[in-house]
């Protein structure tokens, strides 16, 4: 049996009684591992705590798929606490070097909690600290795989403007050729001052159409009365050119200025040229709608992120709220419709910004969720008694009574495994209460709302 002094050494032993370290000594085993022998394994009966006297120990477990170790050295007081509600070992521990580890019986706790009420305070503590770590690694790895699940999206949204782009910037290569080509051409024609000015008119009209685009329907129809009116006068097999010239909305009538004023080898040369300009217009509209799509994201991820920005600052509530919409449009265009109704001035809330983010994103994901990616997200703001009050809702089944008393609480999810970490409305309630706020729910069949009630910033007068 080891020594007093030896236990001493343990800091949760250090200064207790002589007759409570001798009865601790009396009722607890002493074990020598070898290197590589197990002490505890994972689904074991939590039945033991271990002080650890010499030796290298190492626990691993897996959590959620995911693989954690934890070493022990000799001081640790390991395995299961006092009132500590688990029921089995959740790691298995192995020596990594040969060792003594002195194991007390769980079933002796209430007589500790009577004799050494000192050590039992200290392991209360140790326990206390044990939970604040695994919170920590929980909500790490919450982070995390939030932080994945937006960047896939994002990655999404963002590769569809640039495949555009790229796309847009491929096709240009050839048309430019072709407009090259045309030019070249019409050069070699004995062109009048008119008849340069009226192809040059009749391009410069064209290019510049403005308007939605028109309906499949439509553009079908104009495709072949350009490709008859064509064909009239003698040009075939100029069906693509057709094709490019409907579905920029041209009107055949526009195209007879050409065949009066030109021959049939001319006027076929600036039909070439000119549709092929008119398809440049309408690739440089799409690699400008791309291009501000991606420049409308980053600034966006920006604006969620709070990067280049003061940690603490005066928020606004609708501004946060549109940036986490806008970094969640990849889940939302699935099926889910947004009502959006925003009352009064601006509501500003003195705040970590990225942290308020956080707290819409973790509200709507749950919502989009619950509704299974389709259907009604309603956000509402206004103004309460000196509050910004945020309320988000969705038509989905609900929230029973049973689990709504469980939200809120660490660790509880109703998501299957791998799915949710439950510390999504944790950690949105930990944020609020922050922000000395509040947040409230209420749930029935087809309507859950999330209030959010938050302090008003005060704004300086000018």
């Amino acid at each position: 049996m080891p020594e007093k002094s030896e236990l001493r050494r343990v800091p949760a032993f250090a200064d207790l009684p002589d007759d409570q370290i001798a009865w601790f000594l009396s009722q607890a085993q002493e074990l020598r591992i070898k290197a590589g022998d197990a002490y505890v394994r994972q689904g074991d009966p939590a039945d033991a705590m271990f002080v650890v006297l010499d030796g290298q120990l190492e626990a691993r477990g897996e959590f959620a798929g995911e693989t954690f170790v934890f070493s022990t050295k000799p001081g640790d007081v390991t395995g299961v606490l006092p009132f500590s509600r688990m029921k089995q070992f959740m790691v298995t521990g192995r020596a990594v070097t040969d060792g003594r580890v002195l194991r007390f019986p769980a079933a002796l706790f209430p007589d500790l909690v009577q004799k050494m009420p000192e050590l039992t305070q200290r392991l209360v503590g140790l326990m206390s600290d044990r939970i604040r770590e695994t919170t920590r690694i929980e909500q790490q790895r919450d982070r995390l795989a939030s932080l994945g699940k937006l960047s896939a999206g994002l990655a999404h949204e963002l590769n569809n403007p640039a495949s555009a782009a790229k796309r847009a910037t491929s096709q240009l290569r050839d048309i430019l050729k072709r407009i090259k080509d045309a030019s070249h051409e019409l050069g070699r024609r004995d062109l009048t001052s008119a008849q340069k000015s009226e192809i040059e008119k009749l391009e410069v009209s064209l290019t510049q159409l403005d308007g939605p685009p028109p309906d499949a329907l439509t553009v079908s129809d104009l495709e072949d009365r350009i490709d008859s009116l064509l064909r009239s006068h003698g040009q075939n097999n100029l069906w693509q050119l057709s094709a490019g010239l409907a579905r920029r909305n041209v009107k055949p009538e526009v195209l007879e200025t050409l065949f009066g004023a030109l021959d049939a080898g001319t006027a076929r040369a600036a039909l070439v040229r000119i549709a092929a300009s008119v398809e440049v217009a309408d690739l440089l509209n799409e690699i400008e709608s791309s291009t501000s799509r991606i420049s409308d994201l980053v600034g966006a991820i920006k604006e969620y992120t709070y990067m280049d920005q003061a940690k603490i600052q005066n928020v606004d509530v609708v501004k946060s709220l549109e940036t986490t919409l806008t970094i969640l449009n990849h889940k939302l265009k699935r099926g889910v419709a947004v009502q959006r109704d925003y009352r009064g001035a601006p509501l500003l809330v003195n705040s970590f910004g990225s942290e308020l983010n956080q707290v819409w994103t973790n509200i709507i994901d749950n919502a989009i969720d619950a509704m299974s990616g389709k259907g009604e997200l309603r956000v509402r703001t206004y103004r309460d008694d000196g509050c910004a009050v945020v309320e988000i809702g969705d038509n989905g089944p609900g929230i029973s009574p049973e689990v709504k008393s469980h939200i809120f609480e660490p660790f509880f999810t109703t998501k299957g495994v791998g799915e949710g970490t439950g510390l999504g409305l944790d950690t949105v309630q930990r944020i609020v209460k922050k922000h000395r706020g509040n947040i409230q729910v209420s749930s029935k069949l087809g309507d859950t709302r999330f209030q959010v009630w938050l302090p008003l910033a005060e704004v300086p007068a000018k």
